[in-house]
């Protein structure tokens, strides 16, 4: 038992060799105005991950958003797995498999979605520390319930147009 618990050892640090912790997420802001009206939005979307190798890498993605009127606040967690599809120097192409979880909220409005998908995204490394990183869309399920009227939507599709589109910037340690 004491050899197989040391190969074990032996083995995860072995592959933890080339690991690195990265933090970071992107923050993104809004003005909606109809010509009366102004609504702003702001969102914060921290990250926290662990590259595995250059091939696989783990995470896990929070968001807040809220607006200047209106009272509604959503919050999200997002965690994924990441798949380098492309891996260069300075330019990496990669796709995340996520299981995300939203609930937004107010006065009176009480809505849960969870989803099931992929996000393609493309990372530029800025230095050996720094990474530039965009998701770029959805593809896959989504499911919305309205938890004041027992209301449930579900979605399948692609959604890769450019209002979903997220910048964030990384930190290697």
């Amino acid at each position: 038992m004491k050899k197989f618990f040391m190969t074990l050892v032996a083995a995860v640090v072995a592959m933890s060799m080339d690991a690195q912790v990265f933090i970071g997420g992107g923050v993104g802001f809004a003005n909606t105005s109809d010509g009366d009206d102004d609504v702003t939005s702001f969102k914060l979307m921290p990250e926290v991950g662990y590259t595995f190798n250059k091939d696989w890498a783990a995470g896990v993605a929070f968001g807040w958003e809220g607006f200047n009127k209106g009272g509604v606040k959503n919050f999200s967690v997002n965690p994924y797995v990441r798949m380098n599809l492309i891996k260069g120097s300075m330019v990496s192409v990669f796709i995340d498999g996520t299981v995300g979880y939203a609930h937004t909220y107010n006065a009176g409005y009480d809505v849960d979605e969870f989803s099931v998908g992929l996000k393609p995204g493309v990372a530029v490394n800025l230095n050996s520390k720094l990474s530039f990183v965009t998701h770029i869309g959805f593809v896959g399920y989504e499911n919305e319930k309205d938890n004041n009227n027992d209301t449930k939507f579900n979605t399948w599709g692609v959604d890769l147009d450019g209002r979903n589109i997220i910048f964030g910037l990384y930190y290697n340690f």
